[in-house]
């Protein structure tokens, strides 16, 4: 189990870890963070209501982490129960009351009072239930049951297995996001979502609202005011003279969107946004990806987002900010958030210090089996570079998502990350299938997606079995060598690549089972073998119409050591100038 920590283990290990406000892009000041010990057990019957709570557990850590306390695997069978008294501040008297899960994975229900508020089903992403009715004066009582099959289930959960090996990670059971209450009026704001148009100066703003009243926004630069409107549900902005967002330079504007009814403001929320745009355009013979109507190369690297003490929580704020920071200051200008749907606050960092975010859906279904998942994509990938292949993904069987509500379940998942992830500056690319697993009608579900959100792109195939869809002709390439495939008009991008690795004792999670797609001994022989490969065959691939890389990966993960950083992050493995100049010469 996980017994290397990271360096912010001890200030995780607290009454309140991760208590900053956790909605970063709608705030509100009348809130209650939940975090902290609660009364915890697991039933052996998974139907079976806990009586007897028998333990203590750090929300929100997942059971499996050493950050949790409690540090144990869980099985098909098992249910796990949470158990919290509270008391409301003076602050919410009157209020309707709201209660935020971050994420709880996986089939979760909720109790207040011993009353059934409500339930969810999804792994990864956050859901709200107004709790205000079950409330009473004085200690309230908090219970969550949380069922999670992990592996021997058919939801959509990633990399997470029951026993750990290879690429599959420990499993993430129950709470492990912030909790959280927010007191609000009856008429009050739900919820918006923004879409910048820098062509015509314009922030289209479509706001949810529960109850009724009028709405104003201010938009802020700094502290001046640089519009002022009262809007309608469904309106436009103008942002005159706009400050665009990119990496380079990731300019936000702040707000507040007000609700008022009969005079009296009801509601107040404050929030931000970037202006900036993603397309497709002609460079140099190919198209290409464009940031703000100019071509922008993208060098990414393949983000886990998986913590040595956290699992798939990380231990603090500052935690998760350090990735990000470390990443930028190598010359890297995006990161592909891999089969994992983080907190709000790691794409608000992302946002705020200026790196793209290629957002994966959680995967899900029965893995294939080692032909379809290793050999025939590989002799697809040889073949690629002289005629265009493809295997048709609506055999479901064979891609293992043979059940109806399998495939609906995924799609509702889908929709609801968007949703949730929508208003996101730094978020330019959905990426809904990788690698085969859980694939199924990709082309269709990839055209859907851009038709919901036509801002961003989207790579409906990452890697394998591509259906021609919007909007690249996406390649993997490990241990065989990187060449193109036959251009067809798409963009082309290698949206995974490398993986070097090295083992570093007392930095690994275990030295006798580590493994990668290439070892190296040293920190020298690595750096060398990272410069030769770009150098000799990624850099030139430019001039052939390659648009992005994402290189595997910022960090090691359990048995995984083809990161950057060690898993601890105390190392970083490759020569730091040498990865800055390589960087630098992945442009057009």
């Amino acid at each position: 189990m996980m017994t290397l920590t990271t360096r912010w283990a001890q200030e995780a290990m607290c009454d309140l870890p991760l208590a900053e406000y956790p909605r970063p892009q709608m705030v509100r000041d009348n809130w209650l963070c939940l975090n902290g010990m609660y009364d915890f057990a697991v039933t052996a019957d998974a139907d079976e209501w806990c009586e007897e709570y028998t333990t203590k557990i750090r929300v929100p850590f997942a059971v499996e982490s050493c950050l949790s306390g409690v540090c144990r695997r869980v099985s098909a069978e098992e249910a796990l129960w949470y158990r919290k008294k509270f008391t409301l501040p003076q602050s919410f008297a009157g209020k309707r009351v709201l209660l935020h899960f971050g994420a709880v994975d996986w089939d979760c229900s909720v109790y207040i009072n011993g009353e059934k508020a409500g339930s969810h089903l999804g792994g990864y992403c956050p859901f709200t239930l107004d709790i205000t009715r079950w409330l009473i004066s004085g200690e309230n009582e908090l219970v969550v049951r949380a069922y999670d099959p992990t592996d021997e289930g058919w939801q959509n959960r990633g990399k997470q297995a029951s026993k750990s090996h290879g690429f599959w990670y420990t499993s993430t059971s129950g709470i492990w996001k912030t909790v959280w209450m927010e007191a609000v009026d009856e008429n009050y704001i739900k919820g918006y979502k923004l879409t910048p148009d820098i062509d015509r100066s314009l922030l289209a703003i479509k706001t949810d609202i529960a109850g009724a009243g009028e709405l104003t926004i201010r938009v802020y630069d700094g502290e001046n005011v640089v519009a002022e409107k009262a809007i309608s549900a469904d309106d436009t902005v103008e942002i005159t003279d706009a400050k665009l967002w990119s990496p380079e330079s990731p300019f936000l504007y702040d707000f507040i969107l007000e609700l008022k009814k009969d005079d009296k403001v009801t509601d107040s929320v404050k929030g931000y946004f970037g202006m900036r745009k993603f397309s497709i355009g002609e460079y140099e013979g190919y198209n290409r990806l464009f940031l703000n109507n100019e071509p922008y190369f993208q060098k990414g690297l393949l983000d886990q987002g998986y913590w040595s003490d956290g699992g798939m929580t990380p231990p603090t704020d500052e935690a998760m900010i350090y990735d990000i920071a470390k990443m930028k200051e190598l010359g890297y200008n995006m990161l592909r958030k891999h089969i994992k749907i983080e907190s709000d606050r790691w794409y608000y960092h992302c946002d705020r210090l200026g790196m793209l975010v290629w957002q994966d859906m959680v995967s899900g279904g029965q893995p294939l089996d080692n032909f379809y998942a290793g050999a025939l994509p590989n002799l697809y990938t040889v073949l690629s570079p002289v005629v265009n292949i493809t295997k048709k993904d609506n055999c479901y069987k064979l891609f293992k998502r043979e059940k109806i509500e399998w495939r609906i379940q995924f799609e509702d998942e889908l929709f609801e990350m968007i949703d949730c992830l929508y208003n996101s500056t730094a978020i330019c690319c959905w990426v809904p299938f990788n690698e085969a697993w859980g694939q199924f009608d990709a082309k269709r579900i990839g055209d859907a997606i851009k038709a919901y959100d036509p801002s961003r792109f989207v790579d409906h195939a990452s890697g394998w079995y591509d259906q021609k869809g919007c909007d690249f002709k996406s390649m993997h390439k490990y241990i065989l060598p990187v060449v193109l495939p036959k251009y067809d008009g798409r963009p082309i991008v290698l949206s995974e690549y490398g993986g070097y690795s090295q083992k570093l004792r007392n930095h690994v999670w275990n030295w006798e089972k580590s493994f990668g797609y290439q070892m190296y001994s040293s920190k020298e022989s690595l750096s060398e073998a990272y410069r030769k490969l770009h150098e000799k065959q990624v850099i030139p691939q430019i001039k052939k119409g390659l648009c992005a890389t994402v290189y595997t990966q910022v960090s090691d993960v359990e048995f995984e050591v083809n990161g950057i950083l060690s898993y601890d992050r105390e190392i970083v493995k490759l020569d730091e100038n040498m990865i800055r100049e390589i960087n630098s010469k992945l442009t057009y």
